[in-house]
């Protein structure tokens, strides 16, 4: 009798593993995510289709966040929504240990007792609370890395429940976060756990109002019209984590869920810039270093960095008149005396120099300048102030129309640097027609 109830206990797990796994009707690849950007907020915007039946939630997309929060208190309704209870599996990969015990409501999405909770956050408005972990189905179309596929389905992809006040200062209809960081809940892992390929994941932002730039979760190809797979020439360098959390809200001892890389200089025109080179590393404390952020809609520098690379900047473009400055940018400049280029207006190239002196991030005049006006055209970069949390944060401008495949199994990052040299963009990915 006793053995009949061992695989009685043995098959009813195997069966809620299996449920929780995705069932498509094939094993796709790669998973696509289309991505705008809102001119009114510079916040770069995705859409998920979650529930039943399937509703499309618009989501701010947050290259860090910890996971995928939506605001579940005013409209949710789903008859596949299931509450994660306290000390169970899903808590346990959510590490999720608080538990709600005083929910005096109706049971409903985000009001339930004896579930597990996270702390939801928005770091836009600086804005974060309590939220319950629950699941819910979700369709994502897939992909071959070339053309688009069919829709695929997770019919328990764990996510938090936000309040609507946590709404406050994102773009208008969002409804939550799409968190794309290094946590074992965000999409990424979520993603690629539930269709079996590798932990990596490719951002590609368009810097066209009238283009839709591109997340793809799993392994390449990365194909951009006309026929370039921008993943073929990618450089390599190392992630790192930082071990105290840069999240909104957290529990304390949790490591950061965002990118750091080891910028070890700067350089400009082939010039060095003078900086204090131990701001670019992380302290026990978890202040410094470099990471990257789709929330950021421009670089921002700890401010004796961001001095001294404005003055490098502006000295070697002192033939170029300079104007008044432009909230938030300091260095601006007449736009007719600017050329252009295949890869920008023509101004100094910027280097983040990496791991050697040979590896380095390039930023051209697309990426290091901001038309503010007809005539008038900024060096986007901003001032952090002093003693920042992150010394330098790459933001989204400067990451527009370049290509980063982050290898969460390798704790790598590869970048394209900017594919206008390769005469395509983000905005080229094709979204209409299927193999």
């Amino acid at each position: 009798m006793a053995s009949q109830y061992c695989h009685v206990i043995i098959f009813g797990i195997i069966l809620l593993i299996s449920s929780a796994k995705a069932q498509p009707s094939f094993r796709p690849k790669a998973l696509i995510l289309p991505v705008s950007k809102d001119p009114a907020t510079l916040q770069y915007l995705t859409s998920i289709n979650q529930r039943t039946p399937l509703v499309p939630i618009s989501l701010t997309l947050d290259l860090g966040g910890q996971f995928l929060w939506v605001e579940c208190y005013t409209s949710y309704v789903s008859s596949t929504y299931r509450p994660a209870r306290c000390r169970s599996a899903q808590c346990s990969l959510a590490r999720a240990t608080s538990c709600v015990t005083e929910c005096n409501s109706p049971p409903s999405p985000g009001c339930n007792n004896n579930t597990c909770g996270l702390l939801p956050g928005n770091p836009i408005g600086q804005l974060a609370t309590f939220g319950d972990v629950g699941s819910d189905v979700v369709s994502i179309q897939s992909t071959n890395g070339k053309n688009p596929g069919p829709f695929v389905t997770v019919p328990r992809l764990l996510f938090v429940c936000g309040s609507e006040f946590l709404l406050g200062g994102l773009a208008n209809g969002v409804k939550g976060m799409a968190g794309l960081g290094r946590a074992r809940i965000s999409l990424p892992s979520q993603f690629s756990a539930a269709f079996s390929f590798n932990r990596k994941f490719a951002v590609c932002l368009s810097s066209s109002a009238s283009a839709k730039g591109v997340v793809i979760f799993g392994n390449e190809p990365y194909m951009f019209l006309p026929n370039v797979d921008a993943s073929s020439s990618l450089i390599y360098t190392p992630l790192f984590i930082n071990p105290v959390s840069t999240a909104s809200s957290y529990f304390v001892g949790d490591p950061s869920t965002e990118y750091f890389i080891g910028v070890k200089s700067i350089r400009i025109n082939e010039k060095l810039v003078p900086i204090n080179s131990t701001l670019l590393s992380i302290n026990k404390e978890g202040y410094g270093g470099t990471k990257i952020s789709s929330i950021n809609p421009y670089t921002v520098l700890e401010t004796s960095i961001y001095e001294a690379v404005t003055n490098a900047f502006v000295k070697e473009i002192s033939s170029v008149p300079r104007v008044a400055s432009v909230a938030p940018f300091s260095a601006c400049f007449r736009s007719k005396n600017i050329g252009s280029t295949r890869v920008g207006p023509a101004v100094p190239q910027i280097d983040l120099v990496l791991q050697s002196q040979s590896v380095f991030w390039r930023i051209f005049g697309a990426n290091s300048m901001v038309q503010v006006s007809n005539d008038v055209m900024c060096l986007g970069f901003v001032d952090g102030g002093v003693n920042p949390r992150t010394s330098i944060v790459i933001g989204g401008h400067q990451i527009e129309d370049n290509l980063l495949q982050f290898d969460l199994a390798a704790s790598k990052l590869g970048f394209s640097s900017s594919l206008l040299f390769r005469q395509t963009t983000c905005g080229n990915f094709n979204f209409t027609t299927s193999a």
